[in-house]
């Protein structure tokens, strides 16, 4: 989101905190690279560089290179004798080799995440997780609509824009609920199996549910959340008939 993102605005994109909370998994998880937070000081370090204290960021940003190198050549001297490379070739060799390790560990335990992810996915959760990328960018949208008009551009002004807000809460509100229906009926779906007869009122009521609200924006959510009983439904008949 931009800086100047309006008030009504705030708080209605499904974060990746929340995504991984309603669902129980590490959705959305992406490969940390360590170059990024590299990139990002560096950045930083510039732009105060380029500030009126630039003069004092790069005398403590050279005094710190320095102490840490003098700090490293004392130890290489004291423990390590036996070494003939300059001292700071070899802590260039150790940031490098350090940083190809440490961003090994990053790549495998991305890789654990994505095979706990994929073992746990369900077609309906898939689903959910499109909605909820297409409802975060219609909000981005507005957003980046909203940044356009402050800058000059009154023209772009949305029309009932609190209509619009309003419907983009029901759908986060549905999302949601969306969301926790699929996490309910996915980690208890073996005691579902095992008592498919205790569920069969709770899908009747879905199923009347979403007739009476399936011409309504929000009924298109409940809908979802009875395909996502009558998936599991499907499942236990299946795993039943093979049993």
């Amino acid at each position: 989101m931009g800086k100047a993102v309006r008030d009504d605005l705030h708080g209605l994109a499904i974060s990746q905190k929340e995504l991984q909370q309603l669902t129980n998994l590490p959705v959305k998880y992406q490969l940390v690279l360590i170059t990024n937070p590299l990139k990002e000081f560096s950045k930083q370090l510039l732009y105060k560089m380029k500030g009126s204290e630039g003069a004092t960021v790069v005398f403590i940003s050279f005094s710190i290179f320095v102490f840490i190198y003098l700090i490293f050549d004392i130890i290489i001297k004291l423990f390590a004798t036996w070494l003939t490379i300059p001292s700071w070739i070899l802590l260039l060799l150790l940031c490098f080799v350090g940083s190809a390790v440490i961003q090994l560990i990053f790549y495998l335990l991305w890789r654990n995440i994505l095979k706990i992810l994929k073992e746990n996915m369900t077609n309906s959760l898939h689903i959910l997780l499109i909605d909820v990328d297409r409802y975060n960018a219609v909000i981005k949208a507005i957003d980046i609509n909203d940044q356009i008009e402050a800058a000059g551009n009154p023209e772009v002004s949305i029309k009932e824009r609190e209509k619009v807000i309003e419907a983009l809460q029901l759908t986060r509100a549905d999302l949601v609920r969306a969301l926790k229906t699929e996490r309910i009926l996915r980690e208890n779906k073996n005691f579902i199996i095992g008592n498919a007869e205790l569920f069969v009122n709770n899908l009747a009521t879905l199923a009347t549910m979403q007739v009476t609200e399936k011409a309504t924006e929000h009924g298109k959510l409940l809908n979802e959340a009875l395909q996502i009983a009558l998936d599991v439904q499907y499942e236990m008949k299946k795993l039943q008939s093979q049993g």
